[in-house]
Order: C-alpha cells, then structure tokens, then sequence
C-alpha cells in the first residue's frame, strides 16, 4: 500500500561519492566539540575531558559538487561567521555499544567537512545558559566534499588537515592530533545513540578558527581526500 502525505516529503540530503554516480543518503549529522587540544585552548578549555557532541539538521548540509567552488550564503542574524575545518566520518553499518576495536568496521567513508558556525550567537547562548542550536544548526552550516570509501582513503590516522582563506592558511593540524580518535569517537557516540546507516560524524576541529566575509574564498584538505572549495556570498 502506498503511503499518503498531507505535503510532499523533503528530499534526502545526499553527498556525492568519489568514483561513481550513486549519492550517500545521509540521515543525522553529529559533531563532536572541542577534539584537539589547541582548539579546546582557544575556546577556554584544556586536558582530555570526556567527549560531547551536538547535531546539525541533516537539510543543513551543503554537498560540495565537482570542481568549481560550491557557494556557501553568508547566514543571517550574525556578523561572526567562523570556518571549522574537520574530518567527516560516514557510517554505514548501525549499532549500539559498539567497541572501540569494533569501531571502524562500522565506517563507510571519509569526506572533508565544515562546521560552519555563527560564533556570536553561539557565545551569546553559551553566556545565558541556553542551547546553542541557532549557533550552529542553520541552513548550509555543514558543507561537504565528497565522500570516499573508507578501503580507498588510505591511512587518515597520519593525514594532515588544512584550511585556507583567500589563499593564507588559517588552520592547520593532524588527525593524528585528535584528542579522541575516529574509534574513540564512534564508541562513545555510539553509547548515547544507536548508529545508523547514512549518520555523519564530524569529528573536531584543530586550532586556528576564524571569521570569514562575503566574497571569500575557502579551501580545505585532508590528505588522500577530495578537496572542499567554497565561495561565501
């Protein structure tokens, strides 16, 4: 029996996939704060704390197609938008309680990301107490490159993760640098959901976060991964 709607359903939010015409359907976006520890510095905060996580809305994702620079619109009701540089992790087997050395058979893929953030907002909520969803949740606030296929991605726990803006480069770290590895991540995570096929995992940023403006250019790259390149408008 088909199934009726009152309204049309939305489309699947997908990402493009390195070496074919099929698309990953993503299903949830988690993020995990403050993962290296010269960003978790910078933000105020030190050591190997235990991880935290919040979640974008899978609509805000922004899939970076082909080669030209994807635009990315400058969002409202801020004048601080900062770039976050970050490993995405596709997953594309569930689970619950899932074992650190267990973890990484649930990967499907690895994509460069960003957490786009409207920082003043967001320091605005963190200073009254109050979830900081409007921060970080906003439409386009998860642009994507594509993914590749975890067997085809190569050694990431060595890759370097970079950032540029206008050519100078803002951020610039190691995966290796994680406070809490891909693993890690995955465990822990898996602990306060149940992990399905389709979720995204973006998993930290390293230091060097900052504000861009309308007409910037933005690249990034994670060695053995499709470049991201936007253009802010």
């Amino acid at each position: 029996m088909t199934t009726a709607y009152v309204l049309p359903p939305a489309p699947t939010p997908s990402l493009p996939v390195v070496g074919t015409p099929a698309r990953f359907a993503v299903r949830r976006i988690y993020c995990v704060g403050r993962n290296y520890a010269e960003h978790a510095r910078e933000m105020g905060a030190s050591g190997r704390e235990a991880p935290f996580f919040f979640l974008k809305p899978a609509d805000a994702l922004l899939p970076v197609e082909g080669s030209a620079p994807t635009h990315l619109p400058y969002p409202s009701l801020t004048q601080e938008l900062h770039h976050e540089v970050e490993l995405v992790v596709a997953i594309g087997l569930g689970g619950r309680d899932i074992a650190v050395d267990e973890a990484l058979r649930h990967v499907w893929g690895y994509a460069v990301g960003l957490d786009m953030t409207r920082r003043d907002l967001q320091a605005e909520m963190k200073k009254q107490g109050r979830p900081w969803c409007i921060g970080k949740g906003f439409d386009a606030s998860a642009p994507i490159a594509a993914l590749t296929p975890a067997a085809q991605a190569g050694d990431l726990a060595q890759a370097h993760i970079r950032l540029q803006v206008n050519g100078q480069e803002r951020q610039h770290g190691e995966i290796a640098h994680m406070i809490w590895n891909v693993a890690e991540t995955i465990a822990a995570l898996s602990r306060a959901w149940t992990l399905q096929p389709g979720d995204l995992i973006l998993t930290g940023t390293p230091a060097g976060v900052g504000p861009v403006q309308p007409g910037d250019g933005i690249s990034a790259q994670i060695d053995g991964l499709t470049p991201l390149q936007l253009v802010v408008d």
